[in-house]
């Protein structure tokens, strides 16, 4: 059943009470990987395996995502700056235990490719603390294949 999280701003990915931070250095430029964050939401799941399906809402102002095994996230993009800042809150789930979630993803330059770092910041009871702060591994594990999947396929594909 589907639920309504708590609205948070950006300073959350700062204060929440549980943060998940994975980074990862791809060999894309900033402008290429902000373009498949922001711009190309529908393409998410031939780069990141655990998303099911993601499509833009409201003109782009939103997204939804399905992972795998049946948990939805409706999100409000929060931050657009291109090449920069990719960041979106969590307004309603299924997932079991979260009360508020935000993630922002930041882009820097890094030679001629980008440092991407990646803040999952979450809220929830001290049973979710807990279960987040364990299955932070594998979510570590999922984020940088999902980077080298993205790193792969914006190699091959071709210039805008």
């Amino acid at each position: 059943m589907a639920r309504r999280l708590r609205p948070v701003e950006l300073d959350f990915a700062g204060s929440a009470p549980t943060r998940l931070v994975f980074t990862a250095r791809l060999a894309a430029g900033p402008a290429a990987v902000y373009r498949a964050l922001a711009d190309e939401v529908s393409d998410m799941p031939a780069w990141f395996s655990s998303i099911a399906a993601a499509r833009p809402l409201d003109g782009g102002a939103g997204r939804e995502i399905r992972l795998r095994g049946g948990v939805f996230f409706r999100e409000t993009i929060m931050a657009t700056d291109p090449g920069e800042r990719y960041a979106y809150r969590v307004d309603e789930t299924n997932a079991p235990g979260v009360t508020a979630l935000l993630e922002d993803w930041r882009l820097a330059p890094d030679g001629s490719g980008t440092r991407v770092r990646w803040t999952m910041a979450t809220e929830g009871p001290a049973l979710f603390r807990l279960l987040a702060r364990v299955a932070g591994p594998g979510m570590g594990q999922s984020f940088r294949s999902a980077m080298r999947k993205l790193d792969r396929r914006l190699a091959s594909a071709p210039a805008p």
